[in-house]
């Protein structure tokens, strides 16, 4: 089965080329893929009858217990012959459907393929979680086939509409899907089935979550409205998603979950009162349309309100009707959406009014067209006949549904008849169409279709034991119903003619008179408008351009909802310990007191100095806490920031604005106090509520025996967590790229004129000084002595670096304690002799040192696959060098390499963008 999916989307991948290369006959061999599929599904048709259905799993996320589970049984068998065998149909149509010169035909066979594997993964799976996975792609890919034509608005507009509505009745689903899998104690469908878990009111709430994703998917009321929507997509797309397999989707779901859930609320409820609704609505709707095509879009949405009711009832003979309709309605309504098609290539036009005396010029296309409506409407002996007396049949002991189910079926037919007649007669008044009959290989695949409906009919008893088993999954009532074409005489057969003889007389009174086409979406516009008003409104009342603002706003959220939180919960811990040592205490007042002036501060340059203070104050509580890695690395990073502050500050003024306003001040202040107050109690309630052992616990052993070193932070960083870091690492890389294109305006410029720049040379007799680039106007206001302690300390300070590099593992150090101190190594350059002597320093693009530092944390991580271990696995060397001795190596080193590489790649271009870009523009302002 996962070979199938698979092969689905190697032929996505591949339709683009082949349709590229061969043109339109390339849809016939791409039909064979989901032909395949249905062949497929026939050879396990023993199988499937026997109780034995094939099974497979494949591990996903074993840490959670997920896996990729597939089981056909006899819903997803008939559902697999219906997808792949339409699908064929319906490709080898697009062959003839489609321009030759269609550019986006290619794309349309990738994606109709790529949907067809989804939806078929959906109806295999085996697990909640891959079920709604396969049930989002499908959502996904029908967005793409209904907006096929991406220059055309109500395509577009359709497709967006049909995404929204499908998408949040999918994430409804979900909750639903994780609450029932939690209420189990399992995920897997067949374990659920099989153990359905006590009712309750927790379990009615995630039926009720799951019913709104079935329900939006179906068009089900109150969500019809999207599916004539989206009948601006190509009639293909029509014929498939519309007919034979999306809108199937929700109506599966109801289907596989019936067994076991029917009988709890707010199950039938739901589905009964809704399907009914969209019965009614839908077929009346459908007799007001003047177009074919959306006269059949509202036709679907009534019969899946029909078939929500027949599969939402809950009992044996209802199960076997709905089947039954299930299949006939795939097969009718694709032929007739594909018959308007060729009417529309045809005809040029869809509209009623519009057409007269095609029956005479295309017979065979009108037979076809026949033999299909009146499957609909339920003649005999047609598969809708055999459906619709099951239906009657399973209703019998519920007049008032069954009264409706009747009234629905008579409007059904009377929009049957609508059609043929619009579509076929001679209408007084209308001159006949001359169009030229379609070619064989045009009404081909409507014709197997109409006629898989008529043999489908005939061998009623077939399809009986082919479906029964999944009706035998209800309990067994006390006379179970077979389908058949003749039953005898009985009231399920007169409800029948009752029908016929009504909706004729429906069509008869109603075929003259003027009707007005129904509103679609009226709601859904509504709503929209209300949504983008709202948006609108918000906007304008949060998103001032003030930075204070967002962030206050964020913070009065943070001290709401973390206040009362901690109010709302349990007793706090008790036995607070103030500090270990006085000193603790003094750093803790330092970093207090640094903080309280640096917020009254007036000037910016002393209000930075003062934050410098207390995070170094922070990096001495550290130090004090027995923490010497955080110490070193808070110590560097504040270093940094304070340089990278000072470089900014140079451009703005010296001291703050007068505002804002004395009152505002104290507000901020305030909101400040309480913002420290709720983050302390957070952390001191998280600390000690404690009641797991921490898994820290284990670092200790872990980083000698798994990471072979004695620096516990180091190796939790590259080796036992190596995964956050390489995430962290990433957004780094990001970010930093990000920030520097924001300043960077000609950076192909600059980066000729780092490369001119730097590389150290000079006219000849010119000394080059102290310092690299020479004498440069940067060089000259600068302290000579600046210079020669740059001079002397620049490559000692680097091989300190990368001592902390090599030494992180076993000491204190690591890759992000040595890139550092490089980056302030640079930092020095920088400041003694400006932006030339930063260029002459390191002649590198800081973009290609990022890259290629994230490259080797990352090759790192996948060499060891290549040696049979885990990505990020790292593994002890220990090797023997002639005149060193003997040495002892973790390859998480080369991940730290990498770390090490991104630090010294981020200070640079924080030199370059803050400090040699700004200088530059500074230089070419006008005095």
């Amino acid at each position: 089965m996962l070979v199938l999916l698979m092969t689905h989307a190697l032929a996505a991948v591949l339709a683009p080329v082949l349709v590229r290369r061969a043109g339109r006959p390339a849809l016939y061999a791409l039909a064979l893929v989901p032909a395949a599929a249905c062949l497929w599904a026939l050879a396990q048709t023993s199988r499937v009858l026997d109780g034995r259905p094939p099974t497979e799993r494949y591990p996903w996320v074993p840490q959670l217990g997920a896996e990729v589970a597939l089981r056909l049984t006899t819903l997803p068998w008939l559902m697999v012959v219906l997808v792949g065998g339409i699908g064929a149909v319906v490709l080898a149509y697009s062959a003839r459907y489609f321009a030759r010169d269609d550019r986006g035909l290619g794309r349309f066979a990738a994606v109709f393929l790529a949907f067809a594997g989804a939806m078929a993964g959906l109806v295999l799976a085996d697990d909640l979680v891959v079920l709604y996975v396969f049930w989002e792609l499908t959502t996904v890919f029908s967005y793409l086939l209904i907006g096929n034509d991406p220059e055309h608005g109500p395509s577009r507009r359709a497709a967006m509409q049909a995404l929204l509505v499908t998408t949040v009745g999918g994430l409804a689903m979900l909750v639903g899907f994780v609450m029932l899998g939690q209420h189990a104690g399992t995920y897997r469908l067949s374990e659920i089935m099989a153990a359905p878990p006590p009712s309750a009111g927790y379990l009615g709430t995630a039926l009720a979550l799951i019913l709104l994703g079935a329900l939006s998917k179906s068009a089900i009321f109150p969500f019809g409205f999207w599916l004539p929507a989206a009948m601006t997509a190509p009639t293909p797309v029509s014929a498939y998603l519309h007919a034979a397999s999306m809108v199937k989707a929700g109506i599966f779901l109801i289907a596989v979950l019936g067994p076991a859930f029917a009988t709890d609320l707010p199950w039938r409820p739901m589905l009964v009162i809704g399907g009914l609704i969209t019965l009614i609505s839908g077929a009346w709707a459908a007799l007001r349309q003047h177009d074919l095509k959306l006269l059949l879009a509202y036709g679907t949405v009534s019969q899946l309100g029909l078939l929500a009711v027949v599969f939402g009832a809950g009992n044996r003979n209802a199960a076997l009707a709905g089947t039954a309709m299930l299949l006939a309605h795939a097969l009718f309504k694709a032929a007739l959406f594909l018959v308007v098609g060729i009417i529309d290539h045809t005809a040029g036009t869809r509209d009623l009014r519009e057409l007269s005396g095609l029956g005479t010029r295309m017979p065979v296309l009108a037979v076809t067209a026949a033999l299909a409506a009146a499957s609909m409407a339920g003649v005999p002996p047609l598969a809708g006949f055999v459906g619709k007396e099951a239906i009657f049949a399973a209703f019998t002991g519920e007049p008032l549904v069954l009264t409706v189910l009747v009234a629905g079926s008579a409007l059904t037919v009377a929009y049957s008849l609508r059609f043929l007649w619009g579509a076929f007669a001679n209408k007084p008044g209308i001159e006949a169409v001359k169009a030229a009959p379609p070619g064989w290989a045009f009404v081909t695949p409507a014709a197997l279709l109409a006629g898989a409906g008529l043999a489908a009919g005939l061998a009623a008893p077939v399809v009986d034991r082919l479906i029964t088993g999944y009706a035998d999954e209800y309990a067994a009532p006390a006379y179970p119903y077979h389908l058949a074409l003749w039953h005898g005489p009985g009231l399920p057969l007169l409800l029948t003619a009752v029908a016929l003889a009504a909706g004729t007389v429906i069509f008869l009174l109603l075929r003259n008179r003027a009707v007005t086409p129904a509103r679609r979406g009226s709601a859904y516009t509504r709503v929209m408008a209300g949504v983008d008003r709202l948006a609108v409104e918000v906007t304008g009342a949060t998103q001032r351009g003030s930075l204070p603002f967002y962030v206050g706003v964020i913070l009065v959220v943070m001290v709401i909802l973390g206040g009362a939180t901690l109010l709302a919960g349990t007793p706090w811990p008790v036995g607070v310990r103030l500090w270990d040592s006085p000193a603790q205490a003094v750093a803790g007042i330092a970093v207090i007191v640094a903080a309280l002036f640096a917020a009254r501060s007036r000037r910016r340059l002393t209000a930075m100095v003062l934050v410098g203070v207390s995070g170094y104050g922070i990096a001495v509580l550290f130090v004090l806490h027995g923490a010497p890695d955080l110490a070193l690395t808070q110590f560097l990073v504040e270093t940094v920031t304070i340089v990278m502050f000072v470089l900014v500050l140079r451009r703005l003024p010296e001291e703050f604005s007068a505002r804002p306003l004395a009152f505002t001040r104290r507000v901020r202040g305030a909101l400040a106090l309480a913002v420290g107050t709720v983050t302390a109690a957070m952390a001191y309630a998280a600390v000690g509520g404690r009641q797991a052992v921490p898994i820290s616990t284990e670092f200790p052993d872990l980083a000698v025996s798994y990471g072979g070193g004695t620096n516990i932070v180091n190796v939790a960083l590259v080796d036992i967590r190596a995964w956050d870091t390489m995430g962290e690492i990433s957004v780094l890389v990001v970010a930093a790229t990000g920030v520097a294109s924001l300043i960077f305006r000609r950076t192909g410029a600059l980066e000729r004129r780092s490369a001119e720049q730097g590389t150290g040379r000079h006219p000849a007799g010119e000394s080059a000084g102290w310092l690299a680039a020479g004498d440069t106007p940067e060089a000259r206001r600068q302290s000579i002595i600046l210079q020669v302690v740059t001079r002397l300390m620049f490559h000692t300070v680097l091989l300190f670096s990368v001592y902390l590099l090599f030494s992180g593992h076993n000491a204190i150090g690591g890759g992000f304690a040595g890139g550092l101190v490089a980056g302030l190594a640079l930092t020095v350059r920088y400041l003694a002799g400006g932006r030339r002597e930063l260029n002459a320093a390191a002649p590198v693009d800081a973009g290609l040192v990022l890259g290629s530092g994230l490259l080797v944390a990352v090759g790192s991580g996948v060499v060891a696959m290549f040696f049979g271990g885990e990505v990020l696995q790292s593994a002890l060397l220990d090797v023997h060098l002639p005149l060193l001795g003997d040495l002892h190596l973790a390859t998480s080193v080369f991940f730290d390499v990498g770390v090490y590489l991104i630090v010294v790649a981020l200070v640079l271009e924080i030199l370059r963008s803050l400090g040699s870009e700004l200088d530059r523009q500074h230089e070419r302002e006008p005095a």
